[in-house]
């Protein structure tokens, strides 16, 4: 089962503007005409229910949408370029991995059909009809495409069960699910049989419960021993636990306090879960017969065990009414607030670097890239836009003067104190 997985996502980048004028017979001075640049496809993440591991994307691991058609004259703009849906399993978590190698919290797919935005397609560049004016009209510039985002992404599946079975290696929970749902999976008399985790459906009085049958825990787990951090995650989407004894083995009473450490070490407070003890084997007459001392043992430890046998199914009924009664109708699964791609907002900042200066902030880094500032036409709009925006305004309150360099970006120019 492939739960984790880091993926490339790159959104497509906006169409170029166009410089066109109005050609026709006996118009001998036509307008400027150019069309503007279709916006680049957004690529969204898609919870799918038929999906089980993350296989697929991990396989492909890049994924770029459709760029933004150019601008054509005749007034004419660019199409829009297609978005990009990349199917992943139910119970999927985003994170995005920033510059620093941090990692930023995007969203959480918990339920089919969820879609979550993760990278944004580039704007289209406004072709010269845009910059027409009463005062200029014949401009000769238009704008590049902007560039669609570009991120890494982490992605998580943490599998969403309302109840979750756990135990020391080899305590019978494989041939618990089996019993009590209509998964099958791998059961032998070895310790570590269950690699991956293990879904079911249970029937409660008409009620539907999931199961999950989580791989044995060892003490240290929640350091990476065993199989470790890579199962202990899937019990922190449940809503209460199963903590399956092995009846025949020397100190159950020990194995719960082990199992029960690593619970309380991992993250997710995963011992503050509704926990429902049973103790297993009871076919075996040998463990029938410990049965009135565990009872006891366990008593002293403040726990009042259920006795099952998950080989011929005797006491699996009312473990699994106790587990219903435990689990509300209707309570969603635990799991981390759902967030989004955070919104764009037109802020920027102004300061001297280097004996020049340096801005930084979404829109004026996105103007300088889409602007042709290789002709004066270009750079004067430039300026004048950047005006508008009040970048000018801090830059001379931050003491610039004209024949200043000022760098946005990777693209440096000369201020020329203008507007």
């Amino acid at each position: 089962m492939i739960d984790r997985a880091r993926i490339w996502v790159k959104a497509g980048d906006g169409g170029n503007g166009c410089v066109s004028f109005r050609r026709e017979k006996f118009v001998p001075r036509g307008g400027p005409d150019g069309g503007n640049g279709g916006r680049g496809g957004d690529v969204y993440l898609v919870a799918d229910a038929h999906s089980r591991t993350l296989y697929g994307v991990a396989r492909q691991h890049r994924f770029e949408a459709e760029r933004g058609q150019h601008g054509r004259g005749g007034g004419m703009d660019g199409r829009k370029g297609s978005d990009r849906y990349i199917r992943v399993p139910v119970g999927t978590q985003v994170r995005r991995i920033e510059a620093d190698g941090s990692l930023t919290w995007v969203g959480d797919l918990d339920r089919p059909g969820k879609t979550l935005l993760v990278a944004r397609g580039g704007r289209g560049g406004l072709g010269n009809a845009a910059f027409a004016t009463p005062t200029r009209r014949a401009p000769r510039i238009a704008q590049r495409g902007e560039k669609g985002e570009e991120w890494q992404l982490v992605l998580d599946l943490k599998l969403l069960a309302d109840v979750g079975i756990v135990g020391m290696p080899n305590a019978g929970k494989s041939t618990l699910l089996a019993c009590l749902t209509a998964a099958r999976p791998k059961i032998a008399d070895y310790p570590f049989t269950t690699l991956e985790p293990e879904l079911g459906v249970a029937d409660v009085d008409g009620r539907e419960l999931v199961l999950a049958d989580i791989p044995g825990l060892i003490e240290g787990a929640h350091r990476g021993r065993g199989l470790g951090l890579d199962f202990l995650r899937h019990i922190e989407r449940t809503r209460a636990v199963v903590h399956l004894l092995d009846g025949s083995r020397p100190d159950p009473v020990a194995d719960m306090r082990t199992v029960n450490v690593e619970l309380a070490a991992a993250p997710g407070d995963l011992l503050g879960k509704p926990q429902v003890v049973a103790v297993n084997k009871i076919d075996l007459p040998e463990v029938r017969a410990r049965i009135p001392g565990l009872r006891e043992a366990l008593s002293r430890a403040g726990v009042r065990p259920l006795f099952v046998s998950a080989a011929t199914g005797e006491g699996t009924t009312d473990l699994l009414r106790e587990v219903a009664r435990l689990v509300p109708v209707g309570e969603e699964a635990a799991g981390e607030e759902p967030g989004s791609l955070p919104e764009r907002r037109p802020r920027f900042r102004v300061w001297r670097e280097n004996g020049g200066f340096r801005v930084e902030g979404r829109e004026p880094l996105s103007l300088a890239q889409m602007m042709p500032l290789d002709v004066e036409e270009g750079r004067r709009e430039f300026w004048a836009r950047l005006g508008r925006m009040g970048v000018v305004r801090a830059l001379r309150r931050a003491g610039a003067r004209p024949g200043d360099r000022v760098r946005f970006g990777d693209v440096e120019l000369e201020w020329e104190g203008r507007p």
